[in-house]
This record gives C-alpha cells, sequence and structure tokens, in this order.
C-alpha cells in the first residue's frame, strides 16, 4: 500500500487495522466499519473515513473506560 492512495481496498484496511478481511467484510455488512462504496465489482473506502473511523473507536474506548472508572469509583 502507497501513502499517497486516496481509496483502500477491503483487504488494505484489514491490513492498515491489524484484522481479517472476514471482519472487516462483516463489518460493512453489519453496518459498523467505515464508510465504503461499490465501483464495479470493487468496495473502496476513502481514507479519510477510515481515519474517521479509528478516531470514533478510539473515542468510544475512551469513554467507556471512563464510565467503568466511575462506576468503580462510586460511593
Amino acid at each position: 500500500m502507497k501513502g499517497d492512495e486516496r481509496f483502500m481496498t477491503t483487504a488494505e484496511v484489514a491490513e492498515l487495522l491489524r484484522m481479517p478481511v472476514e471482519s472487516v467484510r462483516w463489518w460493512r455488512h453489519v453496518g459498523k466499519g467505515p464508510k465504503s462504496f461499490k465501483l464495479g465489482r470493487r468496495v473502496l473506502c476513502a481514507r479519510e473515513d477510515i481515519e474517521a473511523f479509528i478516531e470514533q473507536a478510539r473515542f468510544e474506548q475512551g469513554r467507556a473506560e471512563q464510565e467503568r472508572l466511575d462506576w468503580i469509583r462510586r460511593p
């Protein structure tokens, strides 16, 4: 994968996220993964959509961790 590519295939997204290709495909099926579109028979994701997906996951992880800590500290 070249750093200047604007769009990525499902396999490239999986490699970037260090996830199985099947997981990325499943996320697309259930509407959970990064935004994607079909161009012919190929499914592509824009690089900025992948970055937004990663940032959202980081935000949700941090929020969930904070809620867990708040629950533990409750009197």
